[in-house]
């Protein structure tokens, strides 16, 4: 669209850190706020209520809160997990991801925002006798019947339970790390777990991502503890070899 975009800082864990400041300075113009329900390495989760607390005290009236939900937005509605991101909260626009949580065994996403918005961009397609909505004028019909029938097989409470693994494989696996002298940590309710970035041979090996001297492991679904465990061996191991060829230094 051209738009003049701000890019806005974040603190250690990924969180957005001086909004009130940025938007201070830009008071006098509508915002579209783009917020990370669960960012890519870290996990960290925005605060829309405290987004919103921003704009109310800065009397910013005009604007528009879309939220990228496209990992953690499925789990976090499932666990009613804080802090809430969908319309209850302030958001106009959900995005989720079908291929992440969900499994779709195709990338897909799923876009949810208040009607009045959708009816704004809805155009009568004659040939099909129906309103259009979609911004691209079509979508793939197998991505809806993929995201539909995992959720007709797992069922809300199969969802929430795989919801519930994944929250106790992503503690065991920061308790593993530490039990290994590692140092590893995790936003709250996140199944994303960070530790120091290994050797490339090891990033290439499993195909770990890595970003600004730190990697991460996603505790998703079909992930076992005893993958996790295999793979800190081999960073335990890695390190001791680390340690053993670090020159020794004396002082006179």
């Amino acid at each position: 669209m051209n738009l003049r975009s701000i890019v806005i800082s974040s603190n250690e864990n990924g969180e957005i850190d001086d909004l009130r400041q940025v938007m201070q300075t830009h008071r006098e113009l509508p915002a579209i706020m783009l917020v990370n329900i669960g960012t890519t390495m870290t996990e960290a989760k925005d605060d829309i209520t405290k987004i919103k607390a921003v704009f109310r005290e800065l009397a910013i009236k005009n604007h528009y809160i879309h939220c990228d939900a496209a990992l953690a937005g499925t789990y976090s509605a499932l666990l009613n997990l804080e802090p809430g991101f969908d319309f209850r909260f302030g958001a106009d626009g959900i995005a989720i991801s079908g291929h992440k949580f969900i499994g779709s065994p195709i990338p897909c996403g799923l876009v949810l925002v208040k009607k009045n918005y959708k009816d704004r961009i809805g155009k009568v397609i004659p040939y099909i006798g129906t309103m259009d909505t979609t911004i691209s004028g079509s979508r793939n019909g197998h991505s809806a019947i993929f995201m539909w029938y995992a959720i007709k097989k797992w069922g809300l409470e199969g969802m929430r339970q795989r919801a519930l693994d994944c929250l106790e494989l992503s503690a065991f696996t920061v308790d593993k790390f530490k039990s290994n002298d590692i140092v590893a940590w995790r936003n709250p309710s996140a199944i994303t777990v960070v530790f120091p970035e290994p050797s490339l041979e090891l990033r290439q090996k499993w195909q770990i991502a890595t970003e600004n001297g730190f990697s991460h492991i996603i505790c998703m679904p079909g992930i076992s503890k005893a993958l996790i465990s295999q793979f800190i061996e081999e960073l335990k191991k890695e390190n001791n070899r680390i340690d053993l060829a670090d020159p020794v230094v004396g002082v006179m």
